[in-house]
C-alpha cells in the first residue's frame, strides 16, 4: 500500500480543514525501530565475544532504563493523529502487522541462544565445530571457537536482558491479543510463554478493559501506592482473576473449568512445554535464569500497569453514588507523545484510545486533549516508578490537578 492518503476533515486531525494535502505517516518506517529490542540478546552476544567486556550482557536495562529515557528527552513529543477517511485503509495495511509478527521468531531465537550460552554453550564455537570453517583459537581470545568464560554476574545480567525482551515482547503480545483474528490471539499467547504470564490474555482482555481505573481492578494503581506495593497486588490479583474469568465462562455451560479450551490453562502448558524443552536441551542449570528472566519479563509489564492509570478513578453514577461505573473516556489513562518510547512499544503511550477502540490497530491510535499527560515517556517513567518518593513528588500533584483537588 502506498505511503500516503487523502486528508480529513475531522477533528484533531494534523492537516487543517479544507487542506488538499497528502496525509503520509511520518513514523512508517520508524516503527521497525521496535524490532532492535528483541535483537538486544545477539548484540550482547556479539559484543561480549568481540570484547569479553562482561558489562555488555546487561544491555537491555541499559537501553530501557537509560539509552531510551535520554533519548526521548532529545526528541521531543509526536501529537499527530491519522485523519479519520485514512484509518480503514492504514488498519488494512498489512506491512504494520508483519513488523509485530517478525518480532516473535528474532524475541525466541535470543531466548533460546541465552539459555544455551549461560549452560555454557557457545554458538559460534558450535558452527565452527559443524560447519568446517575456520577460525583462529586465538582469536578474541578465544571466544570464538571455545568457551565464553560467563561468571555467575555476567550470567545474570544476560537473564535480566533477555527478562527485558520478554517484557517488551509481552507489549507485542497485548497488541495481538486484543485482535478478532484466531491466529493474532494464538501469537500473543506464544509471545506471553517466555514471561510464564499467560493468563494475562484473559485477565487484560476480560478484566482490566472492563474494570480498569475502579478499585477492583488489579491493575490500575491507587493514589498514593508504591510500585513495591502495587506488585504483589497485581501480580495474585491479576492471576486469580484471570483464573475466576475462565472458570464462570465454563460455570455457564455447566463445565467443569480443567479443560484444554481454558485460556489460561493452554497458556500455561504453552509456557510448561517451553520451559521444559530448554530444559531437556541444555539442562537444570538454565532453571534459575528461566526465572530471573520470567520475573523481570512480567515486571516490565507491571510497572508499566503502574503508570498507565496512575491515582485514576472513575465515578459511580446516580445520585447516591452507589451505580454502575461511569464509562471509561481519554480521562481514565495517563497518556505520553514521546516519540521514542511511542515506536519502541508500538503507541502503547495512546493509552486512552486503545481503552475506547480495544481492537484499534497501534499505527491507528490517535492522541486527545482531554488525556492527563505523563512529564516525559514511559521509559523515563519506569525509572521514577523504582524511586517511590521521587515518582510520588512528580506524579502526585498531577493526580491533584487533573481532577481539579477533588479526588
Amino acid at each position: 500500500m502506498a505511503n500516503k492518503y487523502p486528508t480529513a476533515s475531522v477533528a484533531n486531525a494534523t492537516i487543517p480543514e479544507g487542506s488538499t494535502a497528502i496525509w503520509r505517516d511520518k513514523k512508517r518506517y520508524l516503527w521497525l525501530i521496535g524490532l532492535v529490542v528483541p535483537s538486544l540478546a545477539l548484540i550482547a552476544y556479539g559484543g561480549y565475544v568481540l570484547t569479553g567486556v562482561g558489562a555488555v550482557l546487561w544491555v537491555g536495562p541499559v537501553i530501557i532504563l537509560l539509552v531510551v529515557p535520554a533519548i526521548d528527552l532529545l526528541t521531543g513529543l509526536d501529537r499527530s493523529n491519522p485523519p479519520d477517511d485514512v484509518i480503514e485503509a492504514l488498519e488494512q495495511d498489512r506491512y504494520y502487522r508483519w513488523i509485530t509478527y517478525l518480532y516473535l521468531p528474532i524475541q525466541y531465537l535470543g531466548f533460546v541462544g541465552a539459555m544455551w550460552i549461560v549452560s555454557g554453550g557457545n554458538p559460534l564455537a558450535w558452527l565452527y565445530a559443524h560447519t568446517g570453517l575456520d577460525a583462529s583459537a586465538t582469536a578474541f581470545g578465544g571466544r570464538l571457537t571455545g568457551d565464553l568464560g560467563l561468571n555467575l554476574i555476567d550470567k545474570i545480567g544476560l537473564a535480566v536482558s533477555i527478562g527485558c525482551i520478554g517484557g517488551i515482547g509481552i507489549n507485542t503480545a497485548h497488541e495481538l491479543g486484543h485482535k478478532r483474528e484466531a491466529s493474532e490471539r494464538w501469537l500473543s499467547k506464544i509471545a506471553l510463554a517466555q514471561s510464564f504470564y499467560g493468563h494475562f490474555y484473559i485477565e487484560h482482555n476480560r478484566g482490566h478493559h472492563v474494570r480498569v481505573a475502579t478499585p477492583e481492578d488489579p491493575a490500575s494503581s491507587r493514589m498514593g501506592e508504591s510500585f513495591y506495593a502495587f506488585w504483589p497486588r497485581t501480580v495474585g490479583g491479576s492471576l486469580k482473576s484471570a483464573w475466576n474469568l475462565e472458570k464462570k465462562r465454563y460455570a455457564r455451560k455447566n463445565l467443569h473449568p480443567f479443560r484444554v479450551g481454558n485460556d489460561v490453562l493452554n497458556a500455561w502448558v504453552m509456557s510448561a512445554v517451553l520451559f521444559g524443552g530448554v530444559i531437556a536441551l541444555f539442562g537444570p542449570t538454565v532453571i534459575p535464569f528461566l526465572v530471573i528472566q520470567a520475573i523481570i519479563g512480567f515486571s516490565l509489564l507491571e510497572v508499566v500497569n503502574y503508570m498507565e492509570h496512575y491515582g485514576m478513578l472513575r465515578q459511580r453514577t446516580g445520585a447516591d453514588k452507589t451505580g454502575r461505573y461511569e464509562r471509561v473516556d481519554p480521562s481514565h489513562s495517563w497518556n505520553s507523545n514521546n516519540i521514542a518510547t511511542n515506536v519502541l512499544l508500538y503507541h502503547l503511550q495512546r493509552h486512552s484510545d486503545h481503552h475506547a477502540n480495544p481492537t484499534r490497530r497501534y499505527q491507528t491510535l490517535r492522541d486527545f486533549e482531554e488525556s492527563p499527560v505523563l512529564p516525559t515517556g514511559y521509559a523515563g517513567m519506569i525509572v521514577l516508578s523504582l524511586i517511590p518518593p521521587v515518582y510520588r513528588r512528580v506524579m502526585d500533584k498531577r493526580v491533584y490537578a487533573h481532577f481539579g483537588g477533588d479526588l
